[in-house]
């Protein structure tokens, strides 16, 4: 099996890493990035990490991990047009969520249904979890392969993101209860999730707020987050 490290500052810093892992065509990763970052006090995605961004930081982390085709959901209006143009190089495909207030399963749907036919289980990363390194996404990929259909990570047996999921399953992310999202597609299925065990605390830790941005900026990368940008981004 392949083992993750839990070493986020030199997989945050090193774009130019090695990558370890096998690419797997068929798997896409869902970057969710729609929301307004309300409760941040500055819009998430564009915020400094490291030498990169927090959208950019989980687009690379993906690929580390072996997932080459990457869509990012953004937001319809002028936040989401900052995304594109950011991403304009990144080769990556965009899915427009038009109600930036709605819950991550109305996001869900919206880059489930720009998805190639030939991709068959998706990885789901809301843009908050960009210090997850790629080694985690290594392992969610070799737990499909093995023929798991719902895989999702731990750390001390508290589950976190991103999560695989095989699109056996894409009639029910197309239709998610909003107040239950993945949570509640995984329970309804739980027979068949595979829990991996990972190195990795970043699996279950968020952004929700300034204090949660720069206490994880702080923690990955040792030097404080940038505090002047906090009304401007």
């Amino acid at each position: 099996m392949i083992k993750p490290e839990d070493n986020p500052k030199s997989q945050g810093q090193n774009s130019k890493s090695k990558d370890q892992s096998p690419k797997t065509a068929a798997v896409a990763a869902l970057i969710l990035a729609a929301g307004r970052s309300q409760r941040m006090g500055a819009f998430k995605p564009l915020l400094p990490f490291g030498p990169t961004t927090v959208v950019e930081s989980c687009i690379d982390n993906m690929r580390r991990g072996g997932v080459e085709n990457v869509v990012v959901v953004v937001g319809k209006g002028e936040r989401g047009e900052e995304l594109k143009a950011l991403l304009v190089d990144s080769d990556v495909s965009f899915a427009i969520n038009p109600d930036p207030e709605s819950e991550m399963s109305a996001s869900i749907a919206c880059g489930v249904r720009v998805l190639r036919k030939e991709i068959r289980a998706v990885v789901v990363n809301p843009v908050d979890h960009a210090a997850v390194p790629g080694e985690v996404v290594a392992t969610l990929l070799y737990g499909w392969q093995q023929g798991a259909q719902l895989v999702q990570p731990t750390w001390n047996e508290r589950g976190g993101h991103p999560v695989l999921i095989d699109l056996k399953f894409r009639d029910e992310l197309l239709d998610l209860d909003p107040n239950n999202g993945l949570k509640g597609l995984f329970s309804e299925h739980r027979d068949q999730v595979k829990r991996v065990p990972v190195n990795s605390k970043y699996i279950a830790r968020d952004m929700d707020t300034w204090d949660d941005y720069a206490a994880l900026h702080q923690e990955v990368f040792g030097d404080a987050a940038p505090e002047l940008l906090r009304k401007g981004v």
